[in-house]
């Protein structure tokens, strides 16, 4: 990409946003849009800004504490701002050396001008003024790579710093969250799965009882037994869809009725496809009947599911929150793969079918999927080696020679240098989450916040694997082809010359995913439109960094506006993502590591041993802070737990809370029907006959 496409690419990412910031700020004037971009003042019944100032949404973001964040949206979305916070600050501190330091060293030398007029014919790579800036334009062994050693040397420590306060920050945003004054009810219990065998003449209920009643004879509350509601919930799914349909159509009945027309209009709709064929119905008589139908299904099914259908799971709830915290950290059984126990999830995240997995089956689910998983990180390398053949022109013109005359033209070529391998990109790793997190799901993990940790640890590698090497090393090798057929052993000088220039790629996709991406959050123009049709080059490229510091500073306020207005989230881990955010920036920080070593190597540098420590120091830390702060930051630790103790809930809430929804009978808690095991249940009505035959 040369430099007047690069300038196209940023100038017409910069318009779209400013175009979707103000199609924001008229949009969520309107009243009818206050769903869309206000949802959770409409659920708390407050009224929407009535600023007319465009910007009047950034004042409220930068006005906003941490814990306004936390009060609104949670710990984790706090936890995740917290990483935009983290990475700017690294960016940031980074910059102030590598742009005044190593920026003038790059374009005042003059590798690429010599190796150019050296290799005359034999390759096809050109570079223009922007090339320059990068690493790449320092001759071989030239003293101007010392002020690169010390770069990395900066950006690591500066890395190390950061992440260490913001480690420590984030454990004491735990702790006070689990010591906050609210009792939550995945503090009382814990989730036991890989339940032995039932013995013979015991019930599952009272094997569990026994087992957990002899460990914790004082603390010990009850056992709430997993079932397989499959059957249930299919039932359930249908009569909820009735019962929002139902609903629906008396808010249009009496929204039809008017002082002129008090009786109003009862709403019809066609009973065939789609509501286009079929018989025409009284829509409030034809749901109501329905319901009425589906309700003494529903009752059927919930009494088969809870008396025939339990699993090898359940819940155990205790009477205090320091004995299910120290539950969870203890090994209940000699065997291993048995009475396995971990932390209750957060009743509202629990995936339901993956609770009666047993034990192997989840191992060889785990080891399958991840199989899966490499060859998709493989093979999703093919379209993105093609993606990596469109960043330039040329390359395109010798995949399609057709093309070859329109891309001649100035402007063509400049908005498809611009936006067309960028955007190809995006639209590709668009996809991916959805796959990733089937598999994940598939491996037989318990909670959605679990589910979505393991999908996004398989996404962090597919983008390393294939967007960063991927790119970088596909479109280098396509570039010059014909030299390395030519010279095979001039392959390793070849990429260490043709690494920097695919830098513009990178500024132009970060540009792309700034400007667009953002404004397409900011605006939600997709799920508006939808809601009314229904109703990383730190060292080698230190230009890449203000667009990276723009990245994570434009994400930060957007999101923060998301976080106070928008998203309603779905589930509460309490910060446990950030372990795992915190190994990712250290795992960028020891591939660049790496990277700068090659390259320095490939720079013939005499003192280029300097940089090998990095690496090692990279591991060290990594080590140092998961001995000393991971367990804290998964478990809760019993001084944690002890602390504040809170009055316990009630028990019916308790269950009421691990109870799935399916299974709830006119949504209360119903002892008798619910948890009532399958002998007591037989047992109970062989003794009603036996009364009634009497």
């Amino acid at each position: 990409m040369d430099f007047s496409s690069l300038l196209t690419s940023l100038g017409t990412s910069f318009l779209i946003f400013i175009f979707l910031v103000l199609v924001f700020s008229w949009l969520s004037r309107n009243p009818g849009n206050r769903v869309i971009y206000f949802p959770k003042r409409v659920l708390k019944e407050l009224d929407a800004p009535k600023s007319r100032n465009p910007l009047a949404w950034t004042v409220e973001a930068l006005q906003a504490t941490e814990d306004d964040i936390i009060s609104i949206a949670g710990l984790d979305a706090a936890i995740y701002l917290r990483f935009f916070t983290t990475a700017l600050m690294i960016m940031i501190f980074s910059a102030g050396v590598c742009l005044l330091l190593l920026i003038p060293l790059s374009v005042t030398d003059t590798n690429y001008r010599t190796t150019l007029e050296q290799a005359k014919n034999k390759t096809s790579a050109t570079y223009d003024d922007f090339d320059k800036l990068a690493m790449g334009n320092i001759q071989q062994d030239s003293n101007r790579l010392w002020a690169f050693v010390i770069a990395g040397y900066w950006v690591s420590i500066v890395t190390y710093i950061v992440l260490w306060k913001t480690y420590k920050h984030v454990l004491r945003l735990r702790a006070r969250e689990q010591t906050s004054l609210e009792s939550k009810p995945e503090q009382f219990a814990i989730l036991v799965r890989d339940i032995p065998p039932v013995p013979t003449g015991k019930t599952r209920r009272e094997q569990v009882d026994s087992f957990f009643g002899m460990l914790y004879p004082e603390t010990f509350e009850r056992s709430l037994i997993v079932t397989d509601m499959s059957q249930a919930d299919k039932v359930w799914t249908e009569l909820k869809g009735y019962r929002k349909k139902l609903a629906r159509a008396e808010v249009m009945f009496e929204t039809s009725r008017t002082v002129k027309k008090p009786e109003g209009t009862r709403p019809l709709h066609r009973t065939g496809i789609l509501g286009l064929v079929g018989k025409n119905v009284d829509s409030i008589d034809f749901y109501n009947e329905k319901i009425k139908n589906v309700s003494p299904k529903l009752k059927i099914k919930q009494k088969i599911t809870v008396t025939e259908k339990q699993v090898a799971a359940a819940f155990i709830i205790f009477n205090s929150r320091h004995a299910a915290t120290a539950a969870t950290q203890v090994l209940h059984s000699q065997l291993a793969h048995t009475w396995t126990v971990m932390a209750a999830p957060e009743p509202r995240q629990i995936v339901w079918k993956n609770l009666a997995i047993p034990f192997y089956q989840r191992l060889i689910r785990e080891n399958i999927v991840y199989i899966i998983a490499f060859f998709v990180i493989v093979f999703y390398m093919i379209p993105i080696a093609f993606i990596s053949a469109l960043t330039t022109i040329e390359n395109l013109s010798k995949i399609v020679p057709f093309l070859k005359g329109v891309m001649e033209k100035t402007a063509i070529k400049s908005i498809l240098e611009a936006y067309l391998p960028q955007l190809a990109l995006i639209l590709f790793l668009n996809f991916l989450p959805t796959i990733l997190m089937f598999l994940s799901k598939a491996e037989g993990i318990p909670s959605e916040s679990l589910v979505v940790r393991a999908s996004s640890g398989k996404y962090f590698y597919f983008i390393v694997f294939n967007v960063f090497l991927g790119v970088t090393l596909a479109g280098t090798l396509f570039q010059s082809i014909k030299l390395v057929e030519e010279e095979p052993n001039s392959v390793v000088t070849l990429l260490g010359n043709s690494l920097p220039p695919n830098a513009s790629f990178f500024i132009s996709f970060v540009a792309l995913k700034v400007f667009v991406g953002y404004g397409l959050e900011l605006s939600l123009l997709v799920p508006l439109v939808i809601y009314h049709a229904k109703k990383r080059f730190l060292f080698i490229a230190p230009m890449i960094l203000p667009f990276t510091i723009l990245y994570f500073a434009v994400g930060w306020l957007v999101l923060r506006n998301q976080a106070l207005n928008v998203y309603v989230p779905s589930y509460e881990s309490n910060g446990r993502m950030w372990p795992h955010m915190h190994t990712r920036i250290l795992a960028a920080l020891f591939l660049s590591q790496i990277t700068m070593i090659g390259y320095f190597s490939i720079k013939k540098f005499s003192y280029s041993a300097l940089l090998i420590p990095l690496p090692f120091v990279s591991l060290a830390f990594g080590y140092v802070c998961r001995k000393c702060f991971y367990t804290s930051c998964c478990i809760i630790s019993l001084e944690v737990a002890c602390k504040g103790e809170k009055e316990v809930p009630s028990l019916s809430s308790l269950i009421d809370a691990f109870t799935p929804p399916c299974l709830l009978v006119d949504d209360e808690f119903n002892d008798v029907e619910q948890y009532e095991d399958a002998h007591s249940a037989i047992l109970s009505r062989s003794t009603s006959s036996d009364t009634s035959n009497t």
